[in-house]
């Protein structure tokens, strides 16, 4: 008798900045996409395939839902509401605070037309007491399109075998879509410039990470040298944002591409030439243009 094999899809939806990422590269039990302390870290719709004998699960990982400001902002809230109706469960996290706070509220207003089943995600549950824990569940029990409520920690790996049981519950009978040596949709040159970025992020404060794009513009392979060369482009906005990330005598810069170096030589398991060189987009975010080059669209 044949086996019966599950699969869809599954959007990670929250505020900037409660965890998205992390949890998603820890199901995958690798790094596949980019992780800071910065809000709106992600800005395009990844997808990640979690595949296993019987089931596979397509991740999608969106920009955080937040009131947009300017024109990036804008196509990261929509990149993460398009999907919420094409998937087949909405992983809804959100953090350990106490209260529902503005973003959270903006969000469950967008949760309420939505067909899709709903679970809701209470991350960093290791850093609750029992007693918290069930005060912040009783926030959200009340809420009648809010399918399950599961306490999990990405940091600490705490219910996320249940979650997973959970979700293939969910699963309708269906192909195998993505190869199962398949574990992540965007191409090469997409994931080097979003590691580059990711350092940038780390590593500059205030305004500055916000408005910085990052784009591939060189992988080539020198012949017989096992060593590939890769340049990368940094855009920020302002003159005076160049030389922060530059920094003095170029220090900045080069703790980028020592950063971003070694994880793209982690993921690609060949030595890497990195060559980054920063240019000015004046007020990227909100040219049309601009945007669409750089693959928001």
């Amino acid at each position: 008798m044949e086996r019966k094999y599950y699969s869809g899809f599954v959007t990670i939806i929250g505020r900037p900045n409660v965890g998205k990422s992390t949890l998603l590269n820890k199901i995958m039990g690798e790094k596949l996409v980019i992780v800071s302390n910065k809000p709106q870290t992600t800005r395009n719709t990844i997808r990640c395939i979690y595949t296993k004998e019987n089931y596979q699960i397509v991740f999608v990982d969106t920009p955080g839902i937040h009131r947009p400001i300017n024109k990036l902002g804008e196509y990261m809230v929509n990149a993460a509401k398009q999907t919420l109706n094409e998937v087949d469960v909405i992983l809804y996290l959100v953090d350990e605070s106490m209260y529902i706070g503005a973003g959270d509220q903006y969000i469950l207003e967008t949760l309420k037309d939505v067909r899709t089943p709903v679970f809701l995600l209470i991350n960093k549950m290791d850093l609750l007491t029992k007693d918290e824990l069930l005060k912040k569940i009783s926030l959200y029990k009340d809420i009648d399109y809010i399918d399950e409520i599961i306490p999990i920690s990405a940091k600490t790996n705490e219910n996320l075998s249940n979650l997973l049981e959970i979700i293939v519950d969910k699963l309708p009978e269906g192909p195998q879509y993505f190869p199962e040596d398949m574990i992540i949709d965007q191409p090469e040159r997409i994931i080097v410039a979003e590691i580059v970025r990711e350092k940038a992020l780390q590593l500059l404060q205030q305004e500055v990470p916000h408005g910085i794009a990052t784009e591939v513009i060189l992988i080539k392979e020198r012949n017989k040298k096992n060593l590939l060369d890769i340049q990368v482009n940094i855009y920020c906005e302002k003159n005076s944002h160049k030389g922060i990330i530059i920094g003095k005598n170029g220090f900045m810069l080069k703790e980028i591409g020592k950063r971003a170096r070694k994880d793209i030589e982690d993921l690609l398991g060949i030595k890497v030439n990195l060559q980054l060189w920063v240019k000015i987009k004046s007020d990227w975010r909100n040219k049309q243009r601009e945007l669409k080059d750089l693959g928001y669209q």
